[in-house]
């Protein structure tokens, strides 16, 4: 008998039809013998509605002012969730109990809006899957230190599905969406991209960093630290298939590095629209510079991706960095107001209309000549590479918006992903 954690994405617990196939899904499971818990995100587009809500209501507002209450407006829509599917697993004749994360409890921090845990109690969980129930989670939340309702960003069902399944020591992690596994890239921008059988940890952080949707990179973090095996399969095949056949389709993410992945040099392309570059002219050329810039952009809780500082000329420099375009404005803001006159900048300029797009592969650890080979089909198709970032498994490029779904079929074809794995 194995403890195995389900999570179900909002596409999966889109309607109580839906959410009546997943219970009947977990319902298999548990006749199986096996140990069920059970994290579904809110229905689809529910959490989006309530946000909207709050928006309708202080449109001018920052929401950092009330991000308090927007966790406890947000965290609703799992909650809502989880008592609909264990109705449904009652109704299925499973004995099942629902619970909110400050329930179990998940502790996390107290960064409203994108909170980190820090820990997880199992204990009435562990008591629960003894007694013969299915125990469901709700994804996305915990509780800090002062008793608030806390939520983990978005996609952070994932999350709170990996760290239940690693506070657990679960013998697996089933993530279930409205896709059968990780591919070579996005099928709907290359026809030919492959489901991978397999991949490894670290090319999945960098895929999911990199603009891959298919997991939130904070849970392929959590799996990687805690060794939890992964996998990603399909809500939306049969819920009567084969049990062996369900538990060993779709992709599973593994620490293993097998000798097929070190023969595959480049795994996956991956891009994301969601990025924008801002540059500062002019900064002095001194020690410190990167820190003051970049310093007040963190205060003002902004992530910051690629930098670029370039040569300089006459003591003066030039520095850009991407941020996401979410956080574009604000980011310009700061750097006008606050750190272009404190620098003495002679001017700063953005550029909303970028994209980043990335090759991913642990076997370019061993092979030389990959990044040439990149730029030198993104310069057979004209397009002009404006920032790179490497590291021992990825090469990452800005360019122009408009030419990303070109790079990304023509890389796609120069590094031979539209052929099957041997």
């Amino acid at each position: 008998m194995a403890l195995i954690v389900h999570k179900y994405g909002g596409t999966s617990m889109g309607s109580t039809e839906r959410i009546g196939l997943v219970a009947k899904r977990v319902a298999k499971w548990a006749r199986a013998g096996h140990q069920m818990v059970v994290v579904p995100s809110a229905m689809s587009g529910e959490t989006n509605r309530l946000l909207a809500l709050a928006k309708e209501l202080a449109p001018q507002r920052q929401t950092k002012a009330y991000a308090r209450e927007l966790d406890m407006l947000a965290s609703t829509g799992e909650q809502a969730s989880v008592a609909l599917l264990a109705i449904a697993l009652q109704a299925e004749g499973m004995d099942a109990v629902s619970y909110t994360g400050w329930q179990v409890p998940i502790k996390t921090d107290s960064s409203f809006t994108k909170a980190r845990i820090e820990s997880i109690d199992d204990a009435r969980v562990r008591a629960d899957l003894a007694a013969g129930r299915v125990v469901i989670i709700t994804g996305f939340q915990g509780i800090d230190a002062d008793g608030n309702i806390t939520t983990l960003g978005r996609g952070g069902s994932d999350t709170s599905a990996v760290a239940v399944a690693a506070a657990m020591k679960a013998d697996e992690c089933l993530i279930y969406t409205d896709v059968d596994g990780v591919y070579t890239t996005d099928p709907r921008v290359v026809a030919e991209a492959r489901r991978l059988n397999t991949i490894s940890f670290e090319e999945m952080l960098e895929m999911a960093s990199l603009g891959s949707k298919v997991l939130q990179t904070r849970s392929v973090e959590f799996a990687g630290k805690y060794k939890v095996p992964v996998r990603v399969l399909s809500s939306f095949t049969p819920w009567d298939i084969d049990l062996q056949e369900e538990a060993a389709s779709g992709t599973l993410i593994t620490i293993e590095e097998n000798v097929n992945m070190e023969q595959a040099v480049v795994s996956g392309i991956a891009f994301n629209r969601d990025e924008a570059k801002i540059s500062l002219l002019g900064v002095p050329d001194t020690p410190g510079i990167a820190f003051k810039i970049l310093s007040s952009v963190s205060a003002a809780n902004i992530d910051v991706d690629m930098i670029i500082q370039n040569l300089s000329k006459d003591g003066k420099t030039d520095f850009s960095f991407t941020v996401h375009r979410n956080d574009y404005a604000r980011a310009l803001d700061v750097l006008q107001e606050q750190v272009a006159p404190a620098l003495g900048a002679s001017e700063v300029i953005g550029d909303p209309k970028i994209c980043k797009v990335s090759i991913v592969g642990i076997g370019m650890r061993s092979h030389a000549g990959v990044a040439s080979k990149m730029f030198e089909s993104l310069s057979a198709e004209g397009i002009n590479i404006q920032m790179i970032s490497t590291s021992e498994i990825k090469v990452s490029v800005v360019i122009d918006e408009k030419y990303m779904e070109l790079a990304v079929r023509a890389l796609h074809k120069a590094f031979d992903l539209d052929a099957e794995a041997a």
